[in-house]
């Protein structure tokens, strides 16, 4: 074992903690166990806290964009013209995520299987469609990304529908904190009284929120 190339790496490890160390495969053969679970877990905790960033970007055709409003207002009716702009690109990230940017903005993305405002483009276009309003003590859960649980919820819309995406505000100024997948209808979850009724996708803060391109 080369114990100058373990105290070496080592050191790189500990005196740059958000750079991935690269070490020398006879090095790494000469490590005892417990050292190399160690080198293995922090690139696994490194890889992990690695940004969304853009990867593909391009402007789409005309037919394109009518049927991403299509899309769209399948889910939040007439709201959808509130997104409507001048251009309208597809941006391909590094995770997978597409989302749209209506006039060079993270306004619109896409799941699977439906497409839906992002948090930041709901900010600047607010509307009442597949609203859930939570209560001051669920935001702090909600903003970290935890599911919706019923206790949490204060009100609902009427169109909310088992399977597709929901808007989930704050009570107070209802600015948007997450977004989510409805797991029950408005009615069914209104009825409910305990457990969770919204599974989260999207909130403030995550890196889709803190997306760089």
């Amino acid at each position: 074992m080369c114990a100058g190339g373990i105290l070496k790496a080592l050191r790189a490890t500990f005196c740059h903690p958000d750079r991935v160390v690269s070490i020398h495969p006879c090095v790494y053969a000469g490590m005892p166990l417990w050292l190399k679970c160690f080198f293995i877990i922090r690139l696994s905790l490194r890889l992990s806290m690695v940004k969304i960033t853009g990867k593909k970007r391009h402007s789409i055709r005309k037919s394109q964009i009518e049927d991403l409003f299509s899309s769209l207002e399948r889910e939040i009716g007439e709201s959808a013209s509130l997104f409507r702009g001048a251009s309208v690109e597809l941006l391909e990230t590094s995770s997978g995520e597409i989302l749209y940017l209506i006039d060079r903005k993270p306004q619109l993305m896409q799941g699977d299987g439906f497409v839906f405002p992002t948090l930041k483009g709901l900010l600047e276009h607010p509307f009442p469609e597949r609203r859930v309003v939570v209560d001051a003590g669920a935001v702090s859960f909600v903003i970290n990304g935890a599911d919706v649980m019923r206790p949490g919820i204060i009100s609902l819309s009427e169109d909310i529908v088992a399977g597709r995406p929901v808007q989930v505000v704050e009570e107070r100024h209802k600015k948007p904190l997450a977004l989510g997948m409805a797991l029950f209808d408005s009615r069914e979850m209104r009825e409910r009284k305990q457990g969770k009724v919204i599974k989260t996708f999207h909130y403030v803060g995550d890196d889709l929120w803190n997306l760089e391109f």
